[in-house]
C-alpha cells in the first residue's frame, strides 16, 4: 500500500510539467515603447524639451549624467522565451542639444539635417 502511495504520488507530480502549457501566462512590457516612425522624427539639434515631445521622456532619469537618455524596452513574452525582445535607444545632448543617436532601431534618415529654426 505503501509502495502505492508513493507511486501515486510520483505520477501526479511528474506529470505537473505537462500541463505547464496549458497555464495561461501575460506578456510582461516593461519600460519605454518606441517605434521606428517615432524614431524617424529624431534631428540633431532638437531641444531635450522637443525630444521628450517626439518619443517622451525616459523611464529612469540617470542623476550623474543629465545629457544622456536611455530608452529601453522588454517584452517578456509569456508564452515563449524565443518570443522576447528588447529596444535600446541612447540619445546623447550637448547644451540642451541632441547630438548623437544609439540604438537597435535603424537611424533616421534625416538624424543629420537639422530642423529649421
Amino acid at each position: 500500500m505503501k509502495a502505492l502511495v508513493i507511486a501515486g504520488s510520483l505520477l501526479v507530480l511528474s506529470g505537473c510539467s505537462v500541463f505547464d502549457s496549458w497555464v495561461y501566462r501575460i506578456d510582461v512590457p516593461q519600460g519605454n515603447y518606441l517605434e521606428q516612425r517615432d524614431i524617424d522624427q529624431l534631428r540633431v539639434g532638437m531641444t531635450k524639451e522637443q525630444v521628450a515631445y517626439v518619443v517622451g521622456r525616459p523611464v529612469a532619469e540617470n542623476v550623474f549624467d543629465q545629457d544622456v537618455w536611455y530608452y529601453v524596452f522588454n517584452l517578456n513574452s509569456g508564452r515563449s522565451k524565443s518570443e522576447d525582445y528588447q529596444h535600446k535607444v541612447i540619445l546623447t545632448f550637448e547644451q540642451d542639444k541632441l547630438v548623437a543617436y544609439e540604438g537597435n532601431f535603424d537611424r533616421p534618415e534625416n538624424f543629420d539635417t537639422p530642423l529649421e529654426q
